[in-house]
């Protein structure tokens, strides 16, 4: 099976993404088919056996669609600036005529409620004559989409949005231009100075208007891809036979040695391997702060080079990169669906040929019933108007990009804010979570030990002896010794030189330093030593979970030094933040009970669940659900990917596995565990923004197409003009992608 995500060229609205879901579910080796009007793409897992690419175009193309399978095709025939270029020009030529056209209707209705003296013979035979010739040049230059909707529909049974609209425009164009040429012959009977010509220019040039301010504002929905894209590199720097030679990014090698100078970025994921420099990884970790980078540190792709050149060696080039796995993951999530927008779906699937069923009815029922009350000439008028208002002011466009809109915007906010999410079906999850998860070592702390405090016993400085210690732990291979090493780095202390070194098995290390002895360890050397060492100065700090190292000659002890994992500055204000939320947190760990119940105590968790393996996670889960908790479950490593894997939301620390992360459906760029509330928050002003939209959607339909049918006309005289139809039909769809885009301006 394979899986592809394409450009479709040629939809125009909702009903178009139905249309081509239909066509492609009924080819054989097409397996599943999701097609996203709101960014014009299709998601197709087909049968490469049975079917491909472009079978699939031929299959859409009498309808007016095709995919862009050619990269060099889409990026030339799907240039949406010059679309929307193209749309202004036929929106500019058609302005003016629909403006002449409002003051000639504006005059002859205050004509008819005698505010205005009525136009001259001269006059009136003058706008009777160019009407027909602004109405042609309007239909069929700028409406032309809309005649080949009708055509597909006489031909191959299949209406959309572009049908209603021709058929409605056509229809209120072919009355008119038969009463103007069959005028003599058709006075007896009809109200030959009743044309609708108006009608036409005026709702093609607002329907004109509507979709060029939405495609307008759906560039500006997507434009999270677009920044992500602009900050690839085009190309890159490599050392090939001893020559510096610029090729582009796509022709990089893995292990290709890249030279990277002062205001570049960084083409590919690598390692430094000669230099040193900051650079500003703002667009991964959100830190504003450059951050030095030297020799056998990690570079990632799109960030900048600020201060000295450096030379680095490719581990992960093209796809492989994070800055390209982030792009994909973004434009995966912006085309995917949430299953909020089943409804819409299925109520946009079958609204256009219920909407053509009901103007054909609503136009009969004015003729058999309308001539009881009005005369045969009002009645078909009265029915036509209705006729045409009901084809325009059904638009099933603003219910089809009700949900993708602030899908797309919502994710591309995440994505900005640290925050990628896998699809949007679990951006829709998120914002009913009542219970988050969260394991301990790298999500709530650093997953790294660090030294935090030490006691001195002797007549030394606190920086001799942390030097003592760390000549001694660099020659160790034991995880805390990267504790104490990293600690004298940072203070910027000097090593001493250790000779006859020795490791202690499972107590600790030995060396002179000096022509002195000296001994670091645990509780047991020092026991074994048989120096005096009151356990009592340690006992309360390792029932937090902090781990001794003792420093001692052979007489006594010197100091001892606590190592512990860390709470993360933000994780604090994360758990306060969730509980305002309402949420409760649970805390899942495999370290010991003491050491997580400290943590727990010191981030005020509601429940501590320690020293539990991997499957004890995943039924730990399991029993919160079958409570109808609604969980999501932050980790980092391989261990909790079941867990991630079960929960509702699985949420991953971009710090942590690939396992991990693939198993999520959320990740959080730099380990930020504040990111999870702010993830929650974003889920919950997204979907606080489809419900919005499907309101208005709605609503739009629910008093417009009754008002269009005329059924009020008896009871209050109202009868909605097609004109009105028209600018309302244009302003739903604006309106819902303008409140989709208001997410953009709230604050997580």
């Amino acid at each position: 099976m394979q899986e592809v995500n394409i450009k479709i060229a040629g939809m125009h609205c909702a009903s178009c993404a139905h249309t081509i879901e239909k066509k492609f579910q009924k080819t054989a080796g097409v397996q599943k088919v999701a097609v996203n009007y709101a960014t014009e793409k299709a998601k197709i897992v087909f049968d490469e056996n049975k079917t491909n690419l472009e079978f699939l175009s031929a299959q859409i193309k009498p309808l007016g669609y095709s995919l862009l399978i050619d990269k060099k095709s889409e990026n030339k025939t799907q240039d949406k600036y010059a679309a929307i270029s193209a749309m202004k020009i036929k929106l500019l030529t058609a302005l003016p005529l629909a403006a002449f056209s409002i003051f000639v209707m504006t005059w002859d209705i205050l004509a008819e409620w005698q505010k205005v003296p009525e136009m001259s013979e001269f006059w009136f035979e003058f706008f009777h004559h160019l009407l027909p010739i602004f109405a042609t040049y309007v239909l069929f230059i700028v409406g032309q989409p809309y005649l080949l909707g009708v055509y597909r529909f006489l031909r191959f049974g299949k209406a959309n949005m572009d049908t209603l609209i021709g058929l409605g425009t056509l229809s209120a164009f072919l009355y008119s231009f038969v009463v103007t040429a069959f005028e003599t012959s058709l006075a007896p009977y009809l109200n030959v100075n009743q044309t609708y010509y108006d009608i036409t220019i005026v709702v093609i040039t607002f329907i004109a208007l509507g979709k060029y301010l939405e495609a307008r504002s759906k560039i500006k929905t997507g434009d999270a891809v677009a920044k992500l894209l602009n900050l690839q590199a085009k190309t890159a720097l490599v050392l090939r036979d001893n020559k510096e030679i610029e090729i582009a990014i796509d022709q990089v090698l893995h292990d290709e040695i890249i030279i990277i100078k002062p205001g570049t970025k960084i083409p590919v994921d690598g390692l430094i391997i000669e230099g040193s420099s900051y650079l500003d990884e703002s667009m991964v970790t959100g830190e504003p702060m450059p951050v030095k980078k030297s020799s056998g540190d990690l570079v990632i792709a799109g960030t900048l080079n600020t201060t000295s050149a450096f030379t680095f060696k490719a581990t992960k080039i093209g796809a492989e990169t994070l800055l390209a796995q982030i792009i994909q993951m973004v434009e995966e999530a912006q085309g995917s669906k949430a299953p909020i927008q089943t409804m819409a779906d299925k109520i946009s699937a079958v609204f256009v040929p219920i909407v053509l069923v009901l103007a054909f009815v609503t136009l009969g029922a004015w003729l058999l019933i309308g001539v009881n009350y009005f005369s045969f000439a009002q009645s078909l008028s009265y029915g036509l108007v209705s006729f045409v208002s009901i084809l325009v002011i059904a638009c099933p466009c603003a219910l089809g990009l009700a949900t993708p809109t602030a899908i797309i915007v919502g994710v591309g906010k995440g994505a900005r804010e640290g925050i990628l999410v896998k699809d949007a079906a679990t951006l829709e999850k998120l914002h009913k979570v009542n219970t988050v998860v969260v394991d301990k070592t790298g999500t709530l702390t650093y997953g790294k030990p660090a030294l935090v405090n030490f006691k001195n016993f002797s007549s030394q400085s606190d920086d001799e002896l942390l030097s003592i210690l760390a000549s001694l732990e660099n020659k160790s291979e034991h995880p805390l010794a990267q504790a104490i090493l990293t600690a004298t780095k940072e203070k910027n202390i000097s090593f001493e030189l250790v000779e006859d070194f020795e490791t202690i098995k499972g107590q600790g290390l030995r060396g002179l330093i000096n022509k002195i002895e000296y001994f670091a360890g645990n509780v047991k050397l020092i026991q074994d030593l048989k120096i005096f060492f009151d356990i009592a100065l340690i006992e309360a700090e390792t029932l937090q979970g902090k781990t001794p190292i003792i420093l001692a000659t052979k007489e006594k002890v010197l100091a001892i030094f606590m190592v512990a994992d860390q709470i993360k500055p933000e994780a604090m204000e994360a758990i306060k933040n969730l509980h305002k939320l309402g949420i409760k947190v649970v805390m899942l760990t495999g370290d010991n009970k003491n050491t997580a119940n400290f943590i727990a105590q010191q981030l005020n968790i509601d429940e501590v669940v320690a020293e539990v393996l991997p499957q004890d996670k995943l039924a730990k889960i399991k029993v919160l659900q079958a409570e109808e908790k609604i969980v999501a479950m932050a980790g980092d490593g391989v261990n909790d990917a079941p867990a991630l894997a079960q929960a509702e939301v699985g949420i991953a620390m971009a710090t942590g596995t690939d396992v991990a992360i693939a198993s999520a459906g959320i990740t959080l760029l730099h380990g930020d565990i504040s990111k999870l509330v702010k993830a929650i928050k974003l889920s919950k002003i997204t979907m606080r923004g489809i419900k919005q939209n499907l309101f208005w959607a709605f609503i739009y339909n629910i008093i417009g197409i009754p008002l269009a049918s005329g059924i009020f006309f008896p009871f209050f005289g109202w009868l909605l003009s097609p004109v009105f139809a028209g600018l309302a039909m244009a302003m739903s769809s604006v309106s819902v992608i303008s409140n989709s885009l208001r997410l953009k301006l709230k604050k997580l």
